[in-house]
């Protein structure tokens, strides 16, 4: 017996279509097995497609799953904005709502309306790792095709997160961010020696603008060679930001925005949210806009 399930393309991380980060939407996709969901999400070939099914417990409102063209990952940032831009457009969504997933709960927000609508997720703290020492340094900057001199020095490499892991590298300007030449079998090799799953690269802003940050990310490891508009990517950011004194701890919440996509023509804007207690970083936002591309319905 055939059923029909709903399926949607969603620029995440920007209003303009062919921009931000392309996610795959699965509505309904409750009974559908996981080597279903996987053969979809490589039909879809978007970096990652959310699926979305009913709560199995009163604690949360919706269920989420999310699968690369390869395999099942714990939790996506822009699939999760642009699945729940989808069900923000239903009259009786809720503004609220938590979701749940293999990498735990979030709290999602629907802020705003019409064209001005975005969608919050907020996220535990992640945790600040370690720094590199001089030998992985150089080996990760020769990777990179970046010279000692090309980094800001108020920026140490570093990793930070938890389940999913990024180092964190910061360079003096956009021109060296745009000059970057990884080397990604390499990247792939240190990924696995120094325990960051991707490598994230920012220049602080030094022109005019609405914005803190420019960034570039690399993660061959996961089978992304660069992804243009990384949520989590940018929470991590924040808490690096802020512990290394680039952002205020001393009120309730702070917040920035960071761009990415420019280099692969895909342009976004990702707005971060730091909320702050004594000192102590509570729980990070990270919020987005989207735009829908087609929808369309599936016989399995």
């Amino acid at each position: 017996m055939t059923r029909k399930i709903q399926v949607h393309q969603v620029d995440a991380f920007t209003r303009d279509r062919f921009t931000g980060n392309p996610a795959g939407v699965v509505l309904n996709a409750d009974g559908l097995s996981e080597a279903q969901m996987l053969a979809i999400a490589r039909e879809l070939n978007n970096a990652d497609t959310a699926f979305i099914l009913a709560p199995d417990n009163s604690e949360y409102g919706v269920r989420a799953r999310f699968f690369t063209p390869r395999t099942e990952v714990g939790f996506v940032g822009h699939a999760t904005v642009a699945a729940h831009y989808v069900l923000s457009r239903r009259a009786s969504a809720p503004r609220h709502v938590r979701q749940k997933s293999k990498a735990g709960v979030v709290d999602i927000e629907v802020r705003g309306v019409e064209e001005d609508r975005s969608i919050a997720i907020r996220q535990s703290t992640p945790p600040m790792g370690r720094e590199l020492n001089d030998r992985e340094r150089l080996a990760v900057l020769d990777a990179l095709a970046l010279a000692t001199d090309d980094l800001d020095p108020r920026c140490p490499l570093r990793i930070v997160g938890s389940s999913s892991t990024r180092l964190i590298i910061g360079v003096r300007s956009e021109d060296a961010l745009k000059h970057l030449k990884p080397d990604f079998s390499r990247l792939t090799t240190l990924s696995a020696q120094l325990g960051a799953a991707g490598y994230f690269v920012f220049t602080l802003a030094t022109t005019g603008g609405n914005h803190l940050t420019e960034s570039r990310m690399f993660c061959p490891a996961l089978g992304i060679s660069e992804d243009p508009v990384s949520g989590n990517a940018h929470g991590l950011l924040g808490v690096y930001l802020a512990h290394h004194g680039f952002l205020p701890r001393n009120e309730q919440r702070v917040s920035f925005s960071g761009l990415q996509g420019h280099q692969l023509h895909r342009p976004g804007r990702v707005n971060v949210e730091l909320e702050i207690r004594e000192g102590t970083i509570e729980g990070v936002w990270i919020i987005g806009q989207a735009i829908s591309i087609f929808e369309t319905e599936i016989e399995i």
